[in-house]
């Protein structure tokens, strides 16, 4: 099991933001210790549909109660520190936690410190790996949230996520056959015509142009439909026009 540890949290927004981006990427293990506020249904109000999530948030009055039976604990800092220890970035932790998490022992935490001041070099001495998310060295520290999502981020991607297919249309069309992409250009070329686009314009050109583009994306037999039917009112209208003896300024 994968736990987020929040050491002294300050505001109760981040605490939603990280209770939000928990939801979204399927971890619901939260510990806060020694919150500063937290009251379950604030934070529902900003991280709407997180019930289940907040239904599983302890809370501790220190760090050491809120580990102690974490098998592997990685602490994320900002800050460069002269002691030795086991560094890591996102990623490569990322993959660690996961065959972890999988291996069925305790649970691996994620631990991060306070808005402000970050994880002492107290904390980070009960830290396994100490990670730090490359950025701009001239403004590196991350808002609490955001450092929460980027490395649930990352424990997606180790799980697998990107290889997650889309979501399926809910119509799906299959492509066009050759005479409905012919129908579909004499319309266009009658439309286009109809508006005098091919006055100054060399018209087996532009619709040699209009064919690469209809090949190049392609196009489905729904878009080819609704593309013709756009053409055809467009003659048609200009059939009105000339029926009613108007005119339109270009």
């Amino acid at each position: 099991m994968i736990t987020i540890v929040l050491h002294e949290p300050q505001d109760l927004v981040n605490i939603a933001h990280v209770v939000r981006g928990m939801k979204n990427f399927g971890v619901g293990d939260l510990r806060l210790v020694n919150p500063r506020e937290y009251e379950a249904y604030r934070v529902e109000g900003i991280a709407h549909q997180t019930q289940d999530v907040l239904a599983r948030v302890r809370t501790y009055a220190t760090l050491e109660a809120a580990l102690a039976d974490c098998v592997h604990i990685v602490g994320f800092t900002a800050r460069g520190r002269t002691a030795k220890r086991n560094l890591q970035r996102p990623r490569e932790a990322a993959a660690e936690l996961v065959a972890l998490a999988e291996g069925g022992g305790g649970p691996v935490a994620l631990l991060f410190g306070r808005e402000d001041k970050g994880l002492s070099n107290d904390a980070l001495d009960r830290c396994h790996r100490v990670v730090t998310i490359p950025s701009d060295p001239s403004y590196a520290s991350l808002n609490l949230g955001h450092a929460v999502i980027i490395m649930l981020y990352e424990l997606a991607l180790a799980r697998g996520a990107e290889t997650r297919p889309f979501k399926a249309p809910r119509r799906p069309s299959a492509p066009p056959d050759a005479a409905e992409l012919e129908r579909l250009f004499a319309d266009v070329a009658r439309a286009l015509h109809a508006i005098e686009f091919f006055k100054t314009r060399n018209a087996a050109g532009v619709m040699r142009t209009m064919r690469e583009i209809a090949h190049r994306v392609p196009l489905d037999a729904r878009e080819v439909k609704l593309l013709r039917a756009m053409a055809i009112e467009v003659t048609k209208y200009g059939e009105r026009l000339a029926r009613s003896g108007l005119h339109v300024d270009r």
